[in-house]
C-alpha cells in the first residue's frame, strides 16, 4: 500500500511539474479534466448520480457548464464574465429543474450547483494564479501551502499531538498538528521565496509576503481537507473514487488544494505588485 501510494505520488508530482511549468492551454486542459472528474465524484458522493445510472439532464447541464466556464476563464480572463458564467450555469440548472419537473427535486438541483462551484470553479484558480504576473513562481504556493501543510501536520500530530481539533469529524487530527502544519508551510514558503523568488520579483520583500501567503493558505487548506471529510462522513463513503492508486479519487487527493487555490490567488493579487 505504501509503495503504491508513493509511486502514485511521484507520478502526480511529475504531472504537476510539467503542466505548471508549461502553463497555458496545457494547464487549462489538465485543470478542466480534473474538474470534470471531481464534479463526477462529488455528484456520486452526494447521491445525485447513482452508480451505473445514465447521465441525467441535470448532470449534463453541469458538465456543459464546466466546459463553458473554463472557456470564459481561458479566453476572456474577465472577472465579470466569470461571475456571469457561474450565474448562467445556475440558470441552466433551474431551466432543467423547471422543464423536467417533477423528475428532479430541489435538493438535487442545489446539490448539483454546489458540486459545480465547489470543485470546477475553485480548481480554475490554479490556472488563473499561473496567469498572474510572476505566476510561474506563485502557482507553486498553492501546493506548498496544502501538501506541505498536510505532511507537517501529520508528523507534528504523531510526535506531540494531544488536543483533538475536531474529535467527531476527524479524531486523529490535533490542534498541535494544525499549528505544526501552518508553521511548516510558512517555513517552506519562506525558504522558497528567499532562494527562488526573491531575485525574480523586485521592489518587494517577497520572502515575508510568501510566508504570510503560505501560512494563510495552510490554514484554509485544513478547512478544505475537513470539509471533504465531512461530506464523506455524511454520505458514509470511504473514498470519492479509485482513480489514483493508494490515494482514492481526485477529491481525496486535491481536497485541500481546492480551497487553497482561490486563497493564494486572492492574496497574490492583493499583496504582490
Amino acid at each position: 500500500m505504501f509503495v503504491t501510494r508513493l509511486l502514485s505520488g511521484i507520478v502526480l508530482v511529475v504531472i504537476a511539474l510539467v503542466t505548471l511549468f508549461t502553463g497555458g492551454y496545457l494547464l487549462a486542459a489538465v485543470c478542466l479534466c480534473i474538474s470534470l472528474i471531481a464534479y463526477s465524484e462529488l455528484m456520486g458522493a452526494c447521491g445525485i448520480h447513482a452508480k451505473g445510472q445514465k447521465i441525467s439532464a441535470l448532470e449534463g447541464a453541469g458538465y456543459l457548464g464546466i466546459f463553458g466556464y473554463y472557456a470564459v476563464v481561458v479566453f476572456t480572463g474577465n472577472a465579470t464574465a466569470q461571475l456571469l458564467g457561474i450565474l448562467f450555469v445556475m440558470i441552466a440548472f433551474m431551466f432543467v429543474y423547471v422543464f423536467a419537473f417533477p423528475k428532479f427535486r430541489a435538493e438535487q438541483v442545489m446539490g448539483s450547483f454546489f458540486c459545480f462551484a465547489y470543485a470546477p470553479v475553485m480548481f480554475a484558480f490554479i490556472y488563473q494564479t499561473r496567469k498572474l504576473p510572476h505566476g510561474l513562481y506563485l502557482v507553486w504556493m498553492i501546493f506548498i501551502s496544502s501538501w506541505i501543510c498536510d505532511t507537517c501536520a501529520y508528523l507534528t500530530g504523531i510526535l506531540i499531538g494531544k488536543h483533538k481539533m475536531t474529535p467527531k469529524l476527524s479524531p486523529k487530527k490535533s490542534v498541535e498538528g494544525a499549528v505544526g502544519g501552518i508553521a511548516g508551510s510558512a517555513l517552506v514558503g519562506g525558504l522558497y521565496g528567499y532562494f527562488l523568488v526573491e531575485n525574480a520579483v523586485s521592489g518587494q520583500e517577497i520572502t515575508w509576503i510568501l510566508v504570510i501567503i503560505s501560512a494563510a493558505g495552510a490554514m484554509i487548506s485544513q478547512v478544505g481537507d475537513l470539509a471533504a471529510s465531512a461530506i464523506k462522513r455524511n454520505h458514509e463513503i470511504k473514498d470519492y473514487g479509485h482513480l489514483i492508486p493508494g490515494h482514492g479519487g481526485i477529491m481525496d487527493r486535491f481536497d485541500s488544494v481546492i480551497f487553497t487555490a482561490p486563497m493564494i490567488y486572492a492574496l497574490a493579487v492583493l499583496l504582490i505588485k
